[in-house]
């Protein structure tokens, strides 16, 4: 699982959350940085308000949060999740002797990213291409 600061780079980058069950995500800034939570149809949901979407948290009678803005919060994805984002650039998931190497190919260059996961080393590419597509 890739961790906030990568989470908010990602963010940052352009990277948008469209909510669905299974979603892994954080709610930083809050005293809840190390807690991460995940969208279930039964206990966590996106709910449509007029002030906006927000994350209800049914049933969560331990502590005072009924809901937050999704706004306040930052998407964790998933390793499947990023290689989707990465798209037809996506080459190869490779493991070397240490960590994880992904291997993109954008507009004829070929680019590897490391990371010490997999999704951290499919992070770094996706925020090439984010990078890349803003660039365009």
């Amino acid at each position: 699982m890739i961790g906030v600061q990568l989470a908010r780079q990602l963010k940052q980058a352009g990277l948008e959350w469209k909510p669905g069950p299974g979603d892994r995500f954080a709610i930083p800034d809050r005293d809840l940085d190390d807690e991460v939570f995940v969208l279930s149809n039964m206990t966590i949901e996106v709910h449509t308000m007029p002030e906006g979407r927000v994350i209800g948290f049914n049933g969560t009678t331990e502590w005072a949060l009924d809901d937050v803005e999704l706004d306040e919060t930052l998407w964790l994805p998933r390793e499947d999740q990023l290689r989707e984002f990465l798209g037809g650039t996506f080459r190869a998931l490779r493991r070397p002797l240490s960590g994880y190497a992904v291997d993109v190919e954008l507009l004829g260059e070929s680019r590897t990213f490391d990371g010490a996961t997999a999704e951290e080393a499919y992070a770094g590419a996706l925020l090439h291409l984010l990078a890349a597509a803003g660039a365009a």
